[in-house]
């Protein structure tokens, strides 16, 4: 079996965003192991309308261009590591927008989170586990949180992510967890995918 592929997909399209910095901190630490293919998703590269579809893809094609290549984006992955801003307690429009506009390519594969904001981003994650879910993925309970106190020394004071060890810690808890679930899972597609060929 083939290494996991993992997209670490960048949630915030703002031109002042934070997420640039998270983003890259994550994908070295992923990159490095050496038990993942890591590759970086700007949501910038995928500029979709607030969805306006007649249905949900599970149900019929999408229509909108932009729509349909990102869903052919997602479905190349086998787990997911999510850039996720909070925002009024909240996900990012965008990133939720992302997630509505696909649904079978996420199905059977797990997603974690870094988090920043007030609280490290701590109740955006708890909602988008839970959107996570709706599309019959596997979130995980480890995440990074980049509390507010760390964001402005990295934001305004010129520290670096890699400075703070409990992110750098928090960091590796979470990949162990995505590498366990993207591997077990991407096994169980193949072999749900064998036995379908099988059949027909």
């Amino acid at each position: 079996m083939s290494k996991p592929k993992i997209a670490v997909i960048v949630g915030s399209t703002r031109a002042t965003r934070f997420a640039d910095k998270p983003t890259e901190w994550i994908a070295n630490i992923a990159k490095a192991r050496g038990d993942f293919d890591v590759e970086v998703v700007d949501l910038r590269d995928y500029p979709m309308p607030f969805f306006d579809e007649a249905t949900s893809s599970l149900w019929a094609p999408s229509k909108n261009e932009v729509a349909l290549r990102w869903q052919k984006k997602v479905a190349e992955f086998d787990g997911f590591i999510v850039i996720a801003a909070e925002y009024n307690r909240g996900p990012t429009a965008v990133l939720k927008n992302a997630l509505d506009y696909a649904y079978t390519e996420w199905n059977r594969k797990p997603i974690t989170f870094v988090g920043y904001g007030g609280v490290g981003g701590a109740r955006a994650i708890e909602q988008l586990r839970l959107h996570a879910v709706e599309l019959q993925m596997a979130p995980s309970r480890f995440a990074v949180h980049i509390v507010w106190g760390d964001f402005i020394q990295i934001l305004q004071q010129g520290k670096k992510i890699e400075e703070f060890e409990h992110l750098n810690q928090a960091a590796t808890v979470a990949l162990d967890d995505l590498a366990w679930w993207a591997r077990v899972l991407k096994q169980a597609r193949e072999e749900d995918l064998q036995v379908k060929q099988a059949a027909e």
